[in-house]
């Protein structure tokens, strides 16, 4: 089979975190087709553990939703080449306030291929050092702390709904079971 061709990529848009592009494509037959595509510079999410195994989460307004939401702390990386294990370390003290001693990596997502070329990496931090909030001027961020078993019930019935978040406590778990086995 014959593959599918870029033949053209035109900047549509030119955001603070995103660019919007039209892609012109050309598929086997030999049809051209337009597709949306959005490109992204990556991006950390935080499993952040304290001591007592609680997990800390943070809540915040998420202006595509309307809504407050209940997540992981996570962000995007300063650049394209920022390693996001620094992003992760940085997010985490911004968002929640405490300081990881210790970072390991836990998985790497992709949010939306149909559409975005958007990484996560995930990490899990633990030796948690309280240290204080380094919010941008236009963040209000919540600091909330749960055990697993209640951040599991809020997936399971809908309360959780946030993919990233969804898939590193998911993922967290599942490392800490096969751990204790």
């Amino acid at each position: 089979m014959d593959s599918i061709k870029r033949i053209k990529r035109e900047l549509v848009y030119t955001g603070t975190i995103l660019d919007f592009y039209k892609d012109t494509i050309e598929t086997p037959d030999g049809h051209r087709a337009e597709w949306d595509f959005i490109a992204h510079k990556g991006a950390a999410c935080v499993v952040p553990v304290l001591d007592d195994g609680r997990i800390i989460m943070v809540r915040q307004y998420r202006n595509a939703l309307d809504r407050m939401t209940l997540e992981v702390p996570a962000g995007a990386r300063n650049n394209p080449q920022e390693p996001t294990s620094e992003c992760a370390l940085r997010e985490v003290e911004e968002e929640t306030g405490y300081r990881a001693g210790k970072l390991e990596w836990l998985l790497t997502l992709r949010t939306a291929i149909a559409y975005c070329d958007e990484l996560i990496d995930v990490y899990v931090a633990t030796e948690l050092v309280p240290t204080k909030q380094h919010l941008d001027e236009d963040e209000f961020i919540d600091v909330e702390y749960y055990t697993m078993d209640q951040l599991v019930e809020m997936i399971l019935n809908g309360t959780i709904q946030d993919a990233k978040t969804v898939a590193a406590l998911m993922s967290y778990q599942v490392k800490c079971a096969r751990r204790e086995q």
